[in-house]
């Protein structure tokens, strides 16, 4: 039988330990390449991180691992190009790697549209000025952001070692009640582990960066995985994940 294998280009070090986290709880194989830039939540430095020489390089080190589908394992680092930016990044990915590709942005897209969802509230790590350029993402996509709160973060590396109390805190206290679910763009920080708590905290789905570029890649190999450990993205009701 075989083994599905999603291949992830991650920025820098930060929250990669989610991924083999992930790939045990789902039977698959997650190898994480890493590429590296500034480490820093600005636009220009966001730009350079995912640029089309960057992901193919990535996409090169993946290579021997002959994943099925290949994710840049990157939210602001695919958003900061605007939706047609964007696409065109996943084209040019996709090329580079041979395979299905796609990214993190896209992925919370298209997790939303998988649970129906059309009204979120953001979380996000980064400075205001990053994530709006979500929001308007979002809104391009249909997805109307009802309430956005910025944590102000610089940089990756301090997002990654925020607790999963933290996590908790921060999603709690920056939900709104016209939400039909929370977003939590950044991948640098761990979410899998606290991801029933944030569930059960809110009483709605929470979508995370590492969890739904996971579901991501799963979904561009034509893999449906249900695990009750990974929210209600991966739940039973969730399976009619291609629209």
């Amino acid at each position: 039988m075989h083994t599905p294998t999603i291949g992830f280009i991650y920025p820098d070090h930060a929250a990669e330990d989610d991924y083999p986290r992930a790939a045990v709880l789902l039977g698959a194989e997650f190898p994480v390449a890493h590429i590296y830039g500034t480490d820093l939540h600005a636009v220009p430095e966001l730009l350079d991180l995912g640029s089309p020489e960057k992901l193919r390089h990535g996409a090169s080190l993946l290579a021997a691992a002959e994943p099925d589908a290949v994710v840049w394992a990157c939210t602001s680092g695919s958003f900061v190009y605007g939706p047609e930016g964007a696409r065109g990044q996943v084209e040019s990915l996709a090329e580079a790697a041979g395979v299905p590709a796609s990214s993190t942005s896209f992925a919370f897209v298209e997790a939303a549209r998988a649970l129906g969802v059309r009204r979120v509230a953001v979380v996000a790590s980064y400075p205001e000025e990053v994530a709006r350029l979500f929001v308007d993402f979002l809104a391009d996509a249909g997805i109307e952001v009802v309430s956005m709160s910025s944590a102000g973060i610089d940089t990756a590396a301090e997002v990654g070692t925020l607790t999963p109390d933290q996590v908790l805190t921060l999603a709690v206290t920056n939900d709104h009640p016209d939400a039909q679910a929370l977003l939590i763009p950044d991948t640098a920080m761990h979410t899998l582990e606290v991801l029933p708590k944030l569930e059960a905290a809110l009483g709605k789905p929470v979508l995370t960066a590492n969890q739904v570029t996971i579901w991501e890649g799963l979904r561009l190999a034509g893999v449906t995985t249900v695990t009750g450990e990974l929210g209600a993205l991966f739940a039973e009701r969730s399976r009619h994940v291609d629209h």
